[in-house]
């Protein structure tokens, strides 16, 4: 995306509307993104100040880090960074160079998404997850298998507690 003229002109914005596509991207050993993500939003310059402000929406089809079910959900998530075409603290990341005033919008957005995306997907918040005995799905139904494991390094300490 070519921004040389919303860096030169105060007032100026420009839209942004296109799809990425992800379904080659891989996270936690699955891949999913089964369909392109649709992006939205708009890169303007107020009062010298260039902000792109964008919203992300996409499909998914993930699998629950407890109980192992598969879920396919919609998520939107929306972005905002402040644009500039040099730094004069390299340190700072507060802000996004954007060199000769070109923007690869796609690889922003891609790494926008993996950075935002959860550490684990869960089917719900309180899920129970798997039985670590039987492997009985614990949102479903109980199972009946005994609770109280002992690691048996620790055995003889248990027969010196009798």
């Amino acid at each position: 995306m070519d921004l040389k003229t919303i860096f030169q002109i105060p007032g100026e914005t420009k839209q942004i509307d296109c799809s990425v596509s992800m379904q080659d991207v891989k996270v936690s050993g699955f891949y999913p993104f089964p369909t392109p993500i649709t992006v939205c939003g708009k890169v303007e310059n107020e009062a010298g100040i260039v902000t792109l402000h964008y919203t992300a929406v996409m499909d998914m089809h993930v699998v629950c880090d407890r109980c192992l079910t598969e879920l396919d959900k919609r998520e939107k998530m929306s972005f905002t960074h402040i644009l500039v075409t040099e730094l004069s603290n390299e340190d700072d990341d507060s802000y996004l160079v954007v060199e000769d005033g070109l923007l690869d919008i796609e690889e922003l957005v891609v790494s926008d998404i993996l950075l935002a995306l959860p550490s684990k997907f869960l089917c719900k918040a309180d899920c129970k997850g798997l039985c670590p005995v039987c492997g009985t799905n614990l949102n479903d139904s109980e199972c009946s298998c005994e609770k109280k494991q002992f690691d048996p390094r620790l055995e003889a300490l248990k027969e010196l507690l009798q």
